[in-house]
């Protein structure tokens, strides 16, 4: 599964090394297509409830590159800090944020790579106040039921962009349900993430953001 690390790296890049934004992609639904609805700060201030209001969230994802490339899994998040990836059973990776640092993890090669998470777009998941509120911007869409945030830090365009789709849904936290995100890495490499089957206030063990390091098992003599 080696030739899906470009996009897996992309993915773990975006998450942990950029700017959090809500927004939409433009290969993707088309929120952002006249005519706009303008958004307000008030919509910044929901979307910064709705998710300060998700303790615990579990999702089917489908995470797409810039190539077509897709990849399927679960994602599980729980405040603050923590998220998972997880690409199935067969599969040869893993991303994973025990809650300071994000892990691509890759089994076929013995090999993981870390990114801090403190000053990341991730951080507005597990942060929303700090990161969103600092450096989220709401972006006009075709649908006022769909809300569109950027966040990125101007100062730090090293760490890329990511754009987080919302959705008016009543029995989600804040009334917002979390759709699908972009994330745009510093090389222009995009990633798309979309979510369905979200489960919210679920239980989850603080050991599903644990992983079995490569190194160590690719270490032992025999």
């Amino acid at each position: 599964m080696t030739k899906h690390l470009p996009s897996l790296r992309t993915l773990a890049l975006g998450l942990g090394a950029g700017a959090l934004a809500l927004g939409l992609a433009p290969a993707g639904p088309a929120p952002l297509i006249a005519p706009a609805v303008a958004q307000s700060a008030s919509d910044l201030d929901k979307v910064v409830g709705a998710l300060r209001g998700i303790s615990t969230m579990k999702a089917d994802f489908t995470q797409t590159d810039r190539s077509g490339n897709t990849l399927r899994g679960t994602m599980t998040l729980k405040r603050p800090g923590k998220i998972r990836f997880d690409y199935g059973k067969d599969a040869d990776f893993l991303v994973v944020s025990n809650g300071k640092s994000l892990y691509v993890v890759d089994y076929e090669v013995a090999q993981v790579e870390r990114w801090p998470i403190g000053n990341s777009p991730l951080g507005a998941l597990f942060d929303p106040e700090k990161d969103v509120k600092r450096y989220g911007k709401m972006l006009p869409t075709s649908n006022p039921n769909v809300l569109s945030v950027e966040v990125r830090d101007p100062k730090k365009p090293e760490f890329g962009m990511i754009t987080l789709i919302f959705v008016r849904n009543a029995s989600a936290p804040g009334g917002l349900q979390l759709t699908h995100w972009v994330a745009l890495d510093a090389q222009n490499n995009r990633t798309k993430v979309v979510l369905s089957n979200q489960r919210y206030g679920v239980a989850v063990a603080d050991s599903a953001f644990t992983f079995k390091d490569p190194r160590r098992t690719a270490r032992r003599p025999g």
